[in-house]
């Protein structure tokens, strides 16, 4: 039916079918639930949101209620799951069309799930993607500046994302529930909503805390826990699904087994082993706040980036800024190609080179080579200086693709290339 839909779209005049967007989304949202029966009554649906954190929250929250004995279903940017079904998903978008989503939930229902955990976009937000989906839960990560060229500025991108919260509020599902982050300036505007039970959680709750390259130790309810994730942000998102498990029943100490159980992340700073003595880490920072966090979760290693950004008319403001950051944490900085979409992929990385002042930058626009060349001086480095060293690899995560001109894509996959580069370098050691 989406493709259908797809091929009758492109039919339409631009400036046509922006004027009737709203009611061309909401028709359909509509028309997806009652093609499947309204699934979303069946099962408990939690939705996730936020600028950063999404995807680790949802995987975080579903490892939480399998770990009491729950049986859940999950979308997200990683992958699709249902019960002991999980696939990849290779869509390149976070929550695909709306008929997708409701005969996902039906399927969940079938498969008899009690949760479905749903990574939620503003730009899906804005399609009504989660209209005619009844909400039990609502997740709020952070919010910093993103998308905005989408949006037309943080206030309407903001709006976006509290639309979700008065779904959640409007929701006839009992018991309602939001958890958001009040270390954030707007998680109180979350908070505000009018639901029955609000928690909220801050970086103050899991003190004391220690934060390592090779993960972190914290103390929550009571317990004391170590999750091999590094990075302050996964601490809070350890927190925003530890705070939702609680209120499901979920104790303490199934809690801590699904933190301490859950070793990797696909594409959220996801190592790659292969017996080497360095790390090497793909992750999917793709804002100059994630950029920033990604590179203070390795305080204790000389760090080789390699980064770039995408194209397409995106968030042109945030290629400075990235380089920026780069220039401040890394020894040694490595600009590459990305998702150029329709733009030109040198100027993009041009518009990074000029904003870097400080480090050592080298321009690789083939993205197999820049993450060879990135290894082969983390594995220099460390031989000469027996220094600790981690190359960290961002932008994509377990992004399918890359993105080049007219709508044509690359197969791709960062983890798999920085594997096969890996065991090249070593085998030439």
């Amino acid at each position: 039916m989406d493709k259908i839909l797809r091929k009758i779209k492109k039919l339409i005049p631009q400036k046509v079918f922006s004027a009737f967007a709203p009611i061309y989304h909401y028709t359909l949202a509509l028309l997806g639930a009652q093609i499947y029966g309204f699934p979303s009554r069946s099962i408990k649906v939690v939705l996730v949101t936020g600028t950063k954190g999404k995807s680790s929250t949802t995987e975080f929250i579903n490892a939480m209620l399998e770990s009491a004995g729950k049986k859940t279903a999950l979308i997200g940017t990683i992958r699709f799951k249902i019960a002991d079904k999980s696939w990849d998903n290779k869509f390149k978008m976070t929550m695909p069309g709306r008929f997708f989503v409701q005969k996902f939930l039906r399927d969940a229902v079938t498969a008899g799930c009690e949760y479905a955990i749903l990574e939620m976009t503003s730009g899906a937000a804005v399609q009504y993607r989660h209209k005619f989906i009844e909400l039990d839960a609502l997740i709020f990560t952070n919010i910093s500046p993103e998308h905005i060229e989408q949006h037309g500025s943080f206030e309407n991108y903001l709006e976006a994302k509290l639309s979700l919260a008065k779904a959640l509020e409007s929701s006839p599902k009992k018991g309602k529930i939001i958890v958001a982050n009040s270390d954030d300036p707007e998680g109180e505007k979350f908070l505000a909503m009018k639901v029955p039970v609000k928690v909220s959680y801050k970086l103050e709750d899991v003190k004391p805390f220690e934060l390592k390259d090779t993960g972190s130790t914290f103390t929550l309810f009571g317990q004391q826990m170590h999750t091999v994730l590094p990075g302050k942000f996964n601490l809070y998102n350890i927190l925003a699904a530890a705070n939702y498990a609680y209120t499901q029943g979920v104790s303490s100490a199934e809690i801590k087994r699904a933190v301490e159980d859950l070793q990797e992340i696909k594409g959220r700073v996801q190592k790659i082993q292969a017996g080497q003595n360095f790390t090497v880490v793909v992750d999917y920072a793709h804002t100059a706040d994630s950029l920033k966090n990604l590179y203070e979760a390795f305080p204790d290693s000389q760090k080789i980036c390699v980064l770039g950004n995408t194209g397409g008319g995106r968030d042109i403001w945030k290629r400075p800024e990235m380089a920026k950051i780069a220039d401040t944490y890394c020894a040694d900085i490595i600009l590459t190609d990305e998702d150029p979409y329709d733009d030109d992929p040198v100027e993009i990385v041009e518009q990074m080179r000029i904003a870097i002042e400080k480090k050592p930058v080298s321009v690789i626009m083939n993205r197999r080579t820049a993450i060879n060349t990135a290894i082969s001086r983390a594995n220099d480095l460390e031989k000469n200086t027996g220094r600790k060293v981690a190359v960290l690899i961002s932008g994509k995560g377990t992004d399918p693709y890359i993105m080049r001109k007219n709508g044509t894509k690359e197969t791709w996959s960062d983890a798999s290339v920085a594997t096969e580069e890996l065991q090249k370098v070593l085998a030439n050691k």
